[in-house]
């Protein structure tokens, strides 16, 4: 990271909030998308990858905005207050910027009504990333009497078995039912896999993305 982006991160008040600073994101045309919250490790990755990277206050995680969606931030430039404890980033937004599907979160009037039209966004791979995330965590803090932990502790030739196992019990599943049901427990046991070997999902998904033709 260049000097210029340390001075920055350095100037910044991280202590009133408890490590977190409020940013307010706007688009090219000066249209208010969001608050949102980082924290030093966002920062680094927002001015790192020139993606928008936030501190997720309900998940206690850091997120790429869009990560899911697809709805992602190009960063344009930011700046910081006068107070030096918080941001204003304006960006070049892709899609909607709002988890609702509205281009804004601030779409609501204070009498009830609706600014904006709507789109529907699929939210499903949610439940992966914070599958990923719990593993991780899992492998970090090994706490007892969990089953993810009594796979780490017993090491590779345990989980890649294990693996295998489910991918055998799909295989011969004998019925729809059963085999939604076995196939939930083979994506929980690559997860295991991955946060084992140190990959993350969303290398599976960027290599995924390049066979598109």
């Amino acid at each position: 990271m260049s000097e210029n982006l340390e001075r920055l991160i350095a100037k910044i008040d991280w202590e009133k909030e408890d490590g977190l600073v409020p940013v307010v994101v706007s688009d090219t045309d000066k249209n208010v998308l969001t608050l949102a919250y980082m924290d030093r490790e966002a920062l680094k990755l927002t001015l790192e990858t020139g993606f928008a990277h936030y501190y997720s206050r309900s998940k206690g995680r850091i997120r790429k905005k869009g990560e899911v969606s697809g709805n992602t931030q190009r960063l344009v430039e930011i700046k910081l207050d006068c107070d030096q404890d918080a941001l204003l980033m304006t960006v070049k937004q892709k899609g909607t910027a709002c988890h609702t599907g509205h281009y804004s979160c601030f779409f609501e009037t204070l009498e009830g009504n609706s600014e904006q039209k709507s789109e529907e966004i699929d939210y499903s791979l949610n439940v992966l990333k914070e599958l990923e995330q719990l593993i991780k965590q899992r492998k970090v803090q090994m706490p007892e009497g969990s089953y993810t932990t009594s796979l780490f502790k017993e090491g590779k030739e345990k989980i890649y078995k294990k693996f295998g196992e489910e991918a055998v019990e799909v295989l011969v599943a004998q019925s729809r039912e059963s085999l939604v049901y076995e196939l939930g427990d083979l994506f929980y046991h690559l997860f295991v896999l991955l946060a084992y070997n140190d990959v993350n999902f969303d290398e599976i998904m960027k290599e995924l993305a390049k066979r598109r033709k």
